[in-house]
């Protein structure tokens, strides 16, 4: 089955083909960081409309790197949300009226369901989890352990309560002067900074639960910059003091969630599963424990069209199908996803 996926969830337009015999085709994505930038943050209206004017011409050049038409396709993915209602209802107009047009089916994917599942894009099967696992899901909206006992059955664990980690990164970025998107500029610095020199609270360690929260840590590293001399460096050191210190409450986080669950396997997804702290410190953790870790290449960490087209084709082998209606869900629980049974 070849399935065209399609991302327009936030601010990221992203296309893909996937083949179930033959594996992921071709993959395009582009970003509305440019676009954005002056704001300092994404707008929904202009990433709609941003959208619209770059899906087609996505659509086609993903085809054509795949060396198919239209014609070609067996189904259609798209992600129905979680996500800004707008720029979701770019991507399931199209992506259900393409469907029809061709008389194929269509399935709308869970966004945070991509992401779970993008280890599993990976060509060698050694590199593939096998539920069950323990889901880290870590982007600029989503802070979240997820027990993953079958693909389709899903028991949340503990999400933040206030900031993402991801978000967190962004704000405090943007705290210390730098230029967005944040986040990834952050964690450029961290890798330059004096670990030890700034020591941040790891938030909610010291009590039992799987919850996260970063706001008040986001605090700490506003008065710590307010109070110092401001130099490179010092931001290099606050940098890693705050990278530090989201790392070891995210490592802390999901080993109490394997303990748990009696399970030592772990998935990262999302951004900031791009992280290089993240993964070195999660890689110490697991294999300690005789575990393993799996991570998506980091061109998949971020939004993109082959964890759609991957989900969906999942779904779409399942049997599962989508109306005529075109419908979206800004807010989804993935707990109540349907299981899908391989």
């Amino acid at each position: 089955m070849r399935v065209l996926g399609i991302e327009t969830s936030c601010d990221e337009t992203g296309v893909a083909v996937y083949d179930t015999s033959e594996g992921l085709l071709a993959h395009h994505l582009f970003s509305q960081i440019a676009l954005h930038a002056e704001y300092g943050g994404v707008v929904p209206e202009l990433a709609s409309r941003d959208h619209v004017r770059k899906l087609l011409p996505l659509i086609r050049q993903t085809l054509a790197e795949s060396g198919l038409s239209v014609d070609d396709l067996d189904g259609v993915a798209y992600t129905a949300g979680p996500g800004l209602v707008g720029a979701l209802l770019v991507g399931a107009g199209v992506g259900r009226a393409l469907a029809w047009s061709l008389d194929v089916p269509a399935v709308g994917v869970h966004h945070m369901e991509g992401h779970l599942l993008a280890p599993l894009l990976e060509d060698d099967p050694r590199g593939r989890p096998e539920p069950p696992f323990v889901a880290l899901l870590v982007s600029g909206g989503h802070s979240q352990l997820i027990h993953v006992k079958k693909i389709g059955e899903y028991e949340l664990l503990g999400e933040t309560i206030d900031d993402a980690a991801g978000e967190a990164f962004d704000k405090t970025a943007k705290l210390m002067g730098l230029a967005y998107p944040g986040g990834p500029l952050l964690a450029k610095l961290a890798l330059e900074g004096e670990p030890g020199r700034f020591k941040f609270t790891r938030p909610m360690v010291d009590r039992p639960g799987l919850e996260f929260s970063f706001s008040g840590l986001k605090t700490q590293v506003l008065l710590a910059w307010q109070k110092s001399d401001q130099t490179a460096q010092t931001q290099r050191d606050i940098a890693r003091g705050f990278e530090d210190a989201v790392v070891d409450t995210l490592a802390i986080k999901c080993e109490r969630a394997l303990d748990q669950v009696d399970c030592d396997t772990l998935v990262v997804a999302g951004g900031v599963g791009a992280n290089v702290n993240l993964r070195e410190r999660l890689k110490a953790m697991t294999a300690k424990r005789g575990g393993d870790v799996y991570f998506p290449r980091p061109a998949f960490c971020t939004d993109n069209g082959a964890m759609i087209a991957y989900a969906g084709a999942l779904r779409l082998l399942a049997g599962e199908r989508e109306g005529e209606a075109i419908k979206v869900q800004p807010r989804w629980d993935m707990e109540t996803l349907p299981r899908v049974d391989r």
